[in-house]
């Protein structure tokens, strides 16, 4: 497998984040040490994650989900998001610390730039790293629930020739001063020889099954008091498609 637009996109890229590389490697720090002392971790399945670059799906519950995944994974391979959405990262307090950590490739919610996205993906898989995606799209309410997964993370996967590792985080609904989190890593799923559009379909398909076996069973948590400090810093920055948190009992299960 080669990638040389790629490769030169990424040497490119790196060039431009040279001057940023401490904000990363502060994120990660702030984040390792943060996830550690706040939370109780159980994290299943590490050996799983291939030695070289993947794509990483994972479920959405929570604004903190990207961080908490950062603080885990393996330093040696710098770790990139697929979002959020908006292309200006200045708008929103949320995206304006992503975009000062260095961990987020933006992209156009209405698929006007799909070639350009495509060539920034090749250039973080070409460099090493791993793209993460949290495929359901948005955050959803239901610790065991999982929603359809959108055909970017099969496209970017296969056209890559890469696997696709699922990662289940369960724990974050409510972010709670020692709240137990859980991590699950799936088994990578190969994507060589898949290139047709059914074959995509199936894909994405294969994915959502593993991604909701891992998560599949697991409570939900008590909610922290209507506006405690632990209740304003889970909502601090979650931004829900209804606007506001939709009740658990009313959200869509499938477990």
């Amino acid at each position: 497998m080669g990638f040389p637009t790629a490769r030169r996109d990424g040497a490119r890229a790196a060039g431009r984040a040279t001057g940023r590389g401490w904000h990363y490697a502060l994120t990660w720090l702030v984040c390792a040490v943060a996830v550690r002392v706040f939370f109780r971790l159980r994290y299943e399945g590490r050996p799983r994650l291939p030695d070289g670059p993947y794509l990483l799906c994972f479920n959405h519950q929570s604004w903190a989900d990207p961080f908490i995944l950062l603080a885990i994974l393996p330093w040696r391979r710098r770790i990139t998001f697929f979002g959020p959405k908006e292309v200006d990262l200045r708008i929103g307090r949320r995206n304006r610390l992503i975009a000062w950590s260095g961990m987020a490739l933006p992209y156009r919610p209405d698929k006007t730039d799909l070639l350009g996205a495509t060539r920034r993906v090749q250039a973080v898989f070409a460099a090493g790293g791993v793209l993460a995606i949290a495929g359901e799209g948005h955050i959803h309410a239901g610790e065991a629930t999982l929603l359809p997964l959108d055909e970017g993370t099969a496209f970017f996967a296969q056209h890559a020739g890469l696997p696709i590792v699922p990662v289940a985080l369960n724990g974050t609904s409510w972010l709670v001063f020692g709240r137990r989190l859980r991590v699950r890593v799936g088994v990578p799923i190969p994507t060589a020889g898949r290139s047709t559009r059914e074959a995509m379909r199936e894909l994405t398909h294969e994915t959502w099954q593993a991604l909701h076996a891992l998560c599949a069973g697991y409570p939900d948590p008590v909610p922290p008091r209507v506006g405690s400090l632990w209740f304003r810093f889970t909502e601090a920055f979650n931004e829900w498609p209804e606007g506001v948190r939709p009740p658990v009992d009313e959200a869509t299960r499938d477990d």
